[in-house]
């Protein structure tokens, strides 16, 4: 006996096939956006960070070399023992700034050279994931508007008309047509 599904509307299908629609871009969005970051991160430790840094040491060195002059011609001169003191503060700032700059730019030669054994399992997975919204979910929004048709075609189709003397239901036995004449009984 073939049971008769009720297809009444495919709302739901269309609005989830929809849905899954735009998930599809906002996932390629966010892919795509994080893998831009990871590329300008790389670029910021590789080549901003220490051209910065190097900057930085140059120029505090230059600094300190101008502190360290001017503590020195105010030693010969013999300034007060305050202006001597100033210089000498002078030169600590302007040496632990240069030592400050030093340690900045060890740690992104450091960042740099582990970035990329921190980087690259997140970039792989991002790639994975980039390969399923790509290529899957693609032909999944196909597939649900292939079993839509189906099912949207299906509706509109007449349902079989039943004869209930061809098929009876279930634990019910077949009755007898009335307009059939009746049998004898056999004779034994």
């Amino acid at each position: 006996m073939a049971i008769q599904a009720r297809v009444t509307s495919t709302d739901a299908l269309e609005s989830f096939r929809a849905k899954l629609i735009v998930f599809l871009h906002k996932a390629r969005t966010s892919v795509d956006d994080a893998t831009d970051e990871v590329r300008r991160m790389r670029s910021w430790l590789q080549h901003d960070q220490p051209m910065r840094w190097e900057g930085e040491i140059r120029r505090r060195a230059k600094t300190l070399e101008q502190a360290q002059h001017e503590l020195r011609n105010a030693q010969f001169a013999g300034n007060q023992e305050s202006a001597v003191q100033t210089r000498q503060a002078a030169v600590n700032r302007a040496q632990r700034a240069l030592t400050e700059a030093e340690d900045k730019l060890r740690r992104v030669k450091k960042w740099n050279q582990n970035f990329d054994n921190t980087a690259d399992p997140i970039v792989k997975q991002l790639d994975s994931f980039r390969g399923f919204v790509t290529d899957e979910l693609p032909k999944a929004v196909a597939h649900l508007r292939n079993v839509q048709k189906i099912l949207e075609a299906y509706a509109e189709t007449d349902a079989p008309a039943s004869d209930s003397a061809a098929a009876p239901a279930p634990g019910e036995q077949a009755k007898p047509d009335e307009t059939a004449p009746a049998t004898e009984p056999p004779v034994t």
